[in-house]
């Protein structure tokens, strides 16, 4: 029974799920072919192989996310709506990387609620005036998708809080989980109306559209497109309990390049794509790529900064210094901590209260000499976690200053209140020591925005009337479990949890050496101020353009329902191969060769009976009697399974264990390839394969006459992949002087004798038959693995050599759409059999012999 997750995505997005009125179209739709113009508000048409190029135009990036980066707010007398630039949006900011011909679009919802009668009015001013296109969602569709899916179930489960019980999160709802697929359909819908495909690009931010890319690649399959997430990715154990997993992931796959803040949040994320997907990935020259479908999906990991120009022009602000008097005339003679943080169940605000607490009882001289200013931004959620986080905080502030309290001293402030940016900068600039205690955090920029402060500005340091030369201090503690904290290497990093160690590091910071202060300071402020939102964004866009250059150099390929859907990407030449094109070359030709793999071509790779199904048998006897065919199967499997499986069909040739024995039909006798009668390697091999296999659960080994192999199918998939790696190492420079070669395949490391191959003996057939005077007009070969490309090679290289008269209609064909040295493609092995029985049905079946063809196996090499 499938999921029923696995719905048409376009009918959840578009039924009577939710009522969603359309959206006012003050957009002007894109025209795609002069004097067309296209009808994006359906999906029922593709992109698919087109080639048509979009007329010039300066280059256009589309930036989406959650919320636009304005303000807005009615004007009380004129009752009109007024929008400004919010100028601490990261996304605004990223804006100043680009080049002034650059034009930036962007897309995603307001933080008011518009009237549905303005909503018109309002989408054509945004675009006019900020080039930002609104999605204006429902109400409800709103509330369920943001404050329902994306803060009461991904956010917790990102942030590794699981619903264990309903007192403990919320359970999942897939009424929710609808909601977010509608909401993500809206958003992409209004990409559409904008976006030129052929020359934009789409940046799409943080874990509320992360099934976005899925209706942007379905609509156009070579969009260029990125996504960067700005929260954690759990690790797999977490993400896993999370009934819409796979739906997910392959709506990030669908992007061309996925960004993350740290290495862990992308190790995370590549492991669920190995153990839910089952998906490889590899480092190529320093990127992290991930083979999805014959496309590359690019991984950047680079945390995000600030904005160096915005922060400094704040700081030089009068009031800035205005205030920054104030709070020292406050402060003077006090050590000020400084804490800033949303309200928030991750943020740690009452650990760090408890370590300031732990502090106070541990350092009886440092009463009446600290403060900690604890800023509280407001809460992005809401709910009764953070309702029982705020009641927690107060508790245990008000609960150390009863206790610690003087008459000119309070150790806790809570500023509890909107503070403009000026006032927090003063802050900033001020405080002895900043503390970011967090839990579990994407990023955190608060210790970024710190040590700028406190480096100071020219302006600034005539305000106070401080010297320009005069040496710099900051210190940090941070948590570990922030995405920030991999970048300050200078900082004292501690476990929240650990209110000891917490304090413990809140005194070091305080007691430390001005001349050590001062060398922290200095390293965190060569990296901020080199690796800003400007550096971050610049990287982001050369990743993405160089992961996207290869679009048009491949077909394209759509397929699967819903948000199962993904584009096969392969060459210009690759094409499913047809019955009716085959069997009419069939047909025409007298000396015909076929070659079929075993596992995975004729019999199902997942089948746990790998014995041939009747049909199976029965097709291969219809070729085998047609007197002008050689059939083989080549496969890596052992003599004595091969024999037993196809006893019944006489006229069948056996390739074993990769052609190193062959036998031509079943009266002859199996015959060894001479390349490598040396086996004694296999003594070295397999007390090491051992060893593996002891340390590795899951894991097996195979012996072959010719060859070991150990198999990691069963195995972890992280652990068993580096095992494989590790042994494929080990195995090298053991058998450095052997006649062995060690290859890595799907799941497996294998070591067999050199010059065995399966493209070995398919060449070592064709010069056969050429020798015998039947030089072969048609062949025919079917693989679904690494070891059959072997064999796909050697045949279009054999049947160009000058000895032929004439060149043979050939049909390399690999099972399944992916990349290959093959022409063609089928899907799965049903199809394989399909195949074969139609060139079957064409065949004149009549008793013959193999004699005519059968030369010794040794004397071919």
């Amino acid at each position: 029974m499938s999921s029923r997750s696995y719905v048409n995505l376009l009918d959840l997005a578009g039924g009577d799920l939710l009522a969603i009125p359309h959206t006012p179209r003050a957009i002007p739709r894109v025209m795609t072919v002069p004097g067309i113009i296209s009808d994006l508000d359906g999906y029922g048409c593709n992109d698919g192989d087109s080639d048509v190029s979009s007329s010039g135009c300066r280059e256009r990036k589309i930036i989406v996310a959650n919320m636009l980066p304005l303000q807005a707010k009615r004007d009380i007398e004129t009752a009109k709506w007024c929008f400004s630039w919010d100028e601490d949006s990261i996304l605004l900011q990223l804006k100043d990387e680009f080049s002034s011909d650059t034009e930036v679009i962007y897309v995603g919802s307001l933080k008011v609620e518009i009237d549905a009668c303005e909503q018109e009015a309002v989408a054509q001013r945004l675009l006019d005036e900020f080039n930002c296109v609104p999605t204006f969602l429902p109400h409800d569709l709103q509330k369920k998708f943001y404050l329902g899916f994306c803060k009461q179930q991904l956010w917790p489960l990102f942030h590794y809080m699981l619903p264990i019980c309903p007192d403990h999160g919320d359970r999942f709802d897939r009424l929710l989980w609808q909601a977010y697929v509608s909401a993500n359909k809206i958003f992409a819908d209004k990409v559409m109306e904008v976006i030129n495909p052929d020359d934009d690009f789409v940046w799409v931010h943080d874990y509320h559209l992360m099934v976005l890319p899925t209706f942007l690649r379905k609509r156009y399959n070579r969009v260029k497109l990125g996504f960067f997430l700005h929260s954690p990715f759990p690790s797999s154990e977490i993400y896993r309990t999370l009934p819409v997993r796979d739906e997910i992931l392959r709506g990030l796959l669908n992007s061309d390049l996925i960004g993350f803040h740290t290495f862990d949040y992308a190790r995370h994320f590549l492991s669920c794509c190995s153990r839910m997907l089952g998906l490889d990935y590899e480092s190529k020259r320093g990127h992290i790529g991930l083979d999805y479908f014959g496309r590359t999906i690019f991984i950047k990991i680079l945390p995000v900064g600030i904005h160096m120009g915005r922060l400094e022009s704040v700081l030089n602000l009068p009031s800035t210094s205005a205030k920054l008097k104030e709070v020292q005339e406050e402060f003077k003679g006090k050590k000020v901590i400084l804490g800033v943080d949303d309200m928030d169940i991750f943020k740690g605000i009452s650990l760090k209260l408890l370590a300031v607490e732990q502090l106070l009882q541990q350092n009886p001289d440092l009463h009446g000499k600290v403060v900690l200013v604890q800023i509280v931004n407001p809460a992005r959620g809401s709910g009764k976690d953070v309702q029982e986080a705020k009641r927690e905080t107060y508790l245990i502030a008000q609960r150390i200053n009863d206790t610690y309290s003087s008459n000119s001293y309070q150790p806790v402030i809570l500023i509890d209140r909107p503070v403009p940016r000026f006032e927090k900068s003063a802050y900033y600039a001020l405080a002895e020591c900043c503390i970011v205690n967090a839990v579990r955090d994407g990023m955190n920029l608060v210790p970024y925005k710190y040590i700028v402060c406190r480096q100071g500005t020219v302006q600034l340091d005539e305000a106070l009337g401080r010297k320009s030369d005069s040496p710099r201090t900051s210190m940090l503690v941070v948590s570990e479990f922030i995405g920030c904290s991999p970048s300050l290497s200078g900082a004292i990093r501690v476990n929240p949890w650990d209110i000891d160690v917490v304090a413990d590091a809140l005194n070091l910071a305080l007691t430390m050496s001005d001349a050590e202060k001062q060398l922290r300071h200095e390293k965190h402020y060569r990296y901020v101020s080199s690796h800003d939102v400007a550096y971050w964004a610049r990287s982001f866009m050369q990743d993405l353009e160089r992961a996207c250059k290869d679009h048009y150099t491949k077909r394209c390929w759509g397929f699967g329902l819903g948000l199962g859907f993904r584009v096969v990407s392969l060459s210009h030449g690759f094409r499913k191969l047809l019955i009716d094109h085959i069997v009419s070359a069939y047909k025409r030709t007298n000396r015909r060769a076929i070659f079929l793999d075993y596992d995975g071509t004729v019999v199902s790779q997942s089948s746990i009976n790998k014995v041939p199904s009747p049909e199976v048998i029965s097709v291969l006897n219809s070729l085998c009697n047609d007197p002008k065919n050689i059939v083989f199967i080549v496969s890596g499997r052992g003599r004595d399974s091969l024999s037993d499986w196809f006893s019944s069909c006489k006229m069948l040739g056996l390739a074993a264990e990769h052609g190193y024995f062959l036998r031509w039909n079943r009266d002859s006798e199996w015959e060894t390839s001479h390349l490598s009668a040396d086996l004694d390697w296999k003594k070295i091999v397999e007390p090491v394969m051992q060893l593996y296999t002891e340390a590795t659960d899951g894991s097996n080994i195979e012996i072959k006459e010719s060859a070991l192999v150990w198999h990691h199918q069963d195995a972890d998939p992280d652990f068993g992949s580096c095992q494989a790696k590790e042994l494929l190492d080990h195995l090298e420079s053991y058998l450095a002087n052997e006649p062995a070669v060690v290859k890595r395949g799907q799941h497996i490391v294998e070591v067999k004798p050199q010059g065995i191959s399966k493209g070995v003996v398919a060449e070592q057939i064709l010069l056969t038959m050429v020798n015998g005077g039947n030089p072969p007009d048609f062949v025919l070969c079917i693989g679904d693995d690494r070891s059959d490309e072997d064999m796909f090679e050697s045949i279009l290289r054999t049947v160009l050599c000058p000895s032929l008269p004439s060149s043979p209609e050939i049909f390399a064909c690999t099972v399944g759409r992916k990349p290959s040295k093959a022409k063609y493609f089928l899907d799965d092995t049903a199809d394989v059999v399909k195949l074969l029985q139609g060139l079957a049905a064409s065949s004149n079946p009549k008793p013959r012999h193999h004699a005519q063809f059968q030369v010794s196996f040794e004397s071919t090499v």
